[in-house]
């Protein structure tokens, strides 16, 4: 029974990977830039994206946000009372997004109109590790709030991404948090040849060196 799930499952991560790069390419097609942020409930990616989309917007860049859920539209609304456009991607039950998804999303999108597509995974640093989603960088936030063994707990996930971010840096000594430990972690975990940002997102501290890392 094992070796035929495990069969089952390389199959549907084939699938998933096989649609992400059809993705890929639709997006280099259209000049698109793209970042699937990952990251568990309350780690700020909402305001993160926020504030992240907000500032390229002013720059003159045309931003679509996809927000990834299990149910519900309270995200997509922050979205676009943020004054983005946003798109609502509901999965029902599943704990993470999966490409034909966001394939289907697409789908009904004029792409020309856009230079930047960010997607909102659902809150989990466990499964969304597994499915790439054909954007140009993946992103795990991760916040202070979380506690200092975030790295040391949850490995795949960063190893996975291509840029860490370690938010809510303004609150980190009254939860009892030390960020360098945690800052510590990613680094003996990648080998120190890549760096965790640091932002406090409700403060917009931290936001430009992210979107300058994420090549947007």
């Amino acid at each position: 029974m094992h070796i035929v799930q495990a069969g089952m499952e390389t199959d549907v991560l084939k699938a998933n990977n096989k649609v992400a790069h059809e993705i890929y390419h639709m997006f280099k097609e259209h000049g698109i830039r793209s970042v699937d942020f990952m990251g568990s409930i309350g780690s700020g990616k909402t305001t993160l994206i926020c504030e992240m989309g907000k500032r390229l917007e002013e720059q003159g860049k045309k931003v679509v946000v996809i927000a990834g859920d299990v149910t519900g539209d309270d995200d997509f609304k922050r979205f676009k009372a943020a004054g983005l456009e946003a798109i609502n991607c509901n999965t029902n039950k599943e704990c993470h997004l999966e490409a034909w998804q966001i394939k289907k999303v697409l789908e009904g999108t004029d792409l020309d109109r856009y230079d930047v597509v960010i997607i909102e995974n659902v809150g989990n640093l466990v499964c969304p590790a597994d499915f790439p989603l054909g954007t140009d960088y993946r992103a795990v936030v991760i916040s202070t709030t979380e506690g200092d063994d975030m790295v040391r707990k949850h490995h795949a996930v960063f190893l996975h991404s291509d840029v860490a971010v370690l938010n809510k840096m303004d609150i980190c000594d009254a939860v009892g948090v030390d960020p360098q430990i945690i800052l510590d972690d990613y680094a003996k975990l990648t080998g120190g040849v890549k760096k965790m940002y640091t932002t406090s997102a409700k403060k917009g501290d931290g936001i430009d060196e992210v979107i300058a890392a994420l090549g947007l």
